[in-house]
């Protein structure tokens, strides 16, 4: 058995670690602070130890066979994602997965002829090539040569016995330095494996997402884990896609007045009232939404919550019918979009982040992979946008250029004129300084010196830039709504979830994705902003909804809820609506708990902390 374990095993095991190492040197992103996986040199021998003790064990007259079947996988593998990642900038991902799943026959012969043309090969993916065509050679000439040299001398040896007992001394001693090495290298790699399993059997793409944003989350260090790993999730996703395209037939709306004939939903992105000049932000982030709301027009609610601090978890809460705590999961209850499709509205979708890329993280494509489903697409949307920007600005351009494309009436659109718009902004998501044009640059780290003298120098800079993506988004929801004064029009403004950036002394920039939530987390990642602005033909025409809308603007809300209400302002009448959920309604149910993250009620932390604070409202 010992013998077996290096018989044949030792050019593969040398090849493979050759090949790991080379493959994580290739991939590793062209950025200041990026550095190789700590553990790969101890992690990658424990791996390839055990590989080798594997094929120890199997029949020798098929050992070879799979020996060879396993290094043409991880050859093909390893070119695959090093050329993916000189090509796209991105490993291997499971939307590049996805994406290869709907490429077709013309696309796949034009991707084989750029993976093997001569710019390739002299990028890594020739490096590899290189080492697996020299492993071929080994294979078929190098261990024969060796043989023929090594029976030569023996033959040649009087003291042949001698050193045949010396060998066996040597082999006992090469023995016990790969069991300790083994055992060494596989208690370094333990929690990683741990890391591994955890992300390998959750149950949903979800849970997936939420693991990844755990700062001792897994690393996935060779290309064969990556390719693993985009299976796994694409499975996940595919058993949500199938489980949502089965309810598109269930889908029932009983009738529609088509109320408002424009409803808009502008969803922004890590925007929280404490840094909006409209909730008393120091700085003036937001001085168009202060002008508007003066006219009275545009209504300024005061207590609304987003259910998680992830965007792909919040989309999936707001465009599900689901409320939290009711049974089931998200994908269970219709999307909003299908019914007010089926209502006969046309709905627009304009998006600057969910659009398929193949350098996607996984919070992307778990947060997308519903919505470029091309069946799901159309039972949601009538028309949407194929392309991202660099700036929000981009999806002004887009509208203005759909805006005039309607459906011609028919049983899916009996009435195109009614229009459900959906802008999904990249709003303030970091980096910050990416979401902005340098000429429109406002703040700068010297503006607060008086405000935060207790920031370095960088940290008062990122808080200018973050400001700066603030200044900017009160330009571009502004923008929106100008395109809407002259129509019948009710605009709804909320961003995804809250954000943080040096507030206090937490010394935070993002957000926090501990399972364990506290009120300050709660009041700086998950209180957000929340307006709706009405036309002036529309306060006109619907003056009674304007009335309800100002007389709900101080009711708790948590945005999860959203999708009744605005199936309210349609007039659809539909077995998924419910008025206790809807925050314009009488009925509304202003207690509900609101629960972050499935497990913590906010306004139980909000109590708590007043109670410590002798009862004080804390800004």
């Amino acid at each position: 058995m010992k013998k077996e374990i290096l018989k044949g095993n030792v050019p593969f095991f040398v090849f493979m670690y050759a090949l790991g190492v080379m493959c994580a040197w290739l991939t590793l992103p062209n950025t200041k602070n990026a550095v190789i996986y700590p553990n790969l040199y101890r992690e990658l021998f424990f791996d390839l130890t055990c590989l080798c003790l594997v094929f120890a064990i199997i029949p020798r007259k098929i050992r070879h066979w799979v020996r060879g079947a396993v290094a043409f996988v991880l050859y093909s593998v390893a070119i695959i994602d090093v050329f993916c990642f000189a090509k796209y900038d991105s490993t291997l991902t499971p939307t590049m997965l996805l994406l290869v799943g709907e490429t077709n026959s013309r696309e796949a012969s034009e991707f084989l002829t750029t993976l093997f043309s001569p710019l390739s090969a002299l990028s890594g993916v020739g490096a590899v090539l290189l080492l697996a065509v020299l492993h071929i050679l080994w294979t078929v000439y190098g261990q024969k040569v060796i043989a023929k040299a090594v029976l030569s001398r023996c033959k040649r040896s009087p003291l042949r016995v001698q050193k045949q007992s010396f060998r066996r001394v040597k082999r006992v001693l090469l023995y016990s330095i790969i069991i300790a090495l083994t055992i060494w290298c596989g208690y370094k790699s333990w929690h990683n494996k741990q890391k591994i399993h955890e992300l390998m059997t959750a149950p949903n793409i979800g849970k997936v997402e939420h693991i990844l944003t755990y700062n001792d989350k897994a690393q996935l260090y060779e290309p064969v884990y990556r390719l693993a790993f985009s299976i796994y999730a694409n499975k996940l996703a595919a058993k949500q896609i199938d489980i949502l395209i089965d309810g598109i037939d269930k889908v029932k709306v009983d009738s529609c007045a088509y109320t408002c004939p424009n409803i808009v939903l502008i969803i922004g992105e890590s925007f929280g009232p404490h840094h909006s000049q409209q909730y008393g932000y120091f700085m003036p982030t937001t001085p168009r939404q202060v002008e508007r709301e003066k006219t009275g027009r545009l209504v300024k609610f005061s207590d609304v919550v987003a259910p998680w601090n992830l965007t792909s978890f919040v989309f999936k809460k707001i465009f599900s019918m689901q409320v939290v705590g009711q049974e089931g999961d998200w994908c269970d209850y219709p999307l909003f979009p299908e019914v007010f499709r089926k209502a006969g509205y046309q709905v627009y979708f304009i998006t600057n982040q969910f659009l398929p890329k193949a350098k996607e993280a996984v919070y992307d494509f778990s947060g997308g992979f519903f919505l470029n489903n091309p069946t799901l697409s159309d039972a949601m949307f009538s028309v949407r946008n194929s392309q991202t920007y660099p700036f929000d600005d981009g999806m002004l351009k887009e509208y203005d250029k759909m805006k005039n494309v309607a459906d011609k009436p028919s049983s899916l659109t009996p009435h195109p004129s009614s229009k459900l718009i959906i802008f999904h902004l990249a709003g303030q998501h970091v980096t910050y300084r990416t979401r902005y044009p340098k000429d429109r640059t406002h703040f700068t780290g010297n503006d607060y010196l008086e405000k935060r003298p207790e920031l370095t120098d960088r940290q008062r800079r990122i808080l200018s830039e973050y400001d700066n993506a603030c200044l900017y988004n009160d330009s571009i929801v502004d923008h929106i709504c100008q395109r809407f004064e002259n129509e019948d029009a009710i605009v709804i403004y909320m961003p995804d979830h809250g954000e943080e950036c040096f507030e206090g002394k937490r010394n935070i920039v993002c957000r926090n994705h501990a399972m364990a939530i506290d009120y300050n987390m709660a009041r700086l990642e998950f209180a957000i902003p929340f307006w709706v602005w009405c036309s002036p033909s529309f306060v006109h025409n619907h003056s009674d909804i304007f009335e309800q809308v100002v007389r709900a603007k101080d009711r708790r809300f948590m945005t999860d809820a959203l999708p009744h209400m605005l199936l309210y302002l349609a007039g659809i009448a539909s077995p998924h609506y419910n008025a206790k959920y809807n925050i314009l309604s009488p009925e509304y149910d202003e207690m509900r708990p609101r629960i972050l993250k499935g497990k913590t009620d906010y306004d139980k932390l909000r109590g708590e902390r007043r109670v410590e604070r002798g009862g004080k409202n804390e800004k």
